[in-house]
């Protein structure tokens, strides 16, 4: 759970830094809490 945890933060970090927009910084964040949604389950 923790490497997952890890795995997700640093994928977020990485999509957040590559954004130029306020909506694509939405998109991402909810890409992410889907995934973590769908492997929490």
């Amino acid at each position: 759970m923790k490497k997952l945890l890890v795995l997700v933060m640093s994928v977020s970090a990485f999509a957040l830094s590559a954004c130029n927009t306020v909506h694509g910084i939405g998109k991402d964040l909810e890409a992410a809490g889907e995934s973590v949604q769908k492997n929490s389950k």
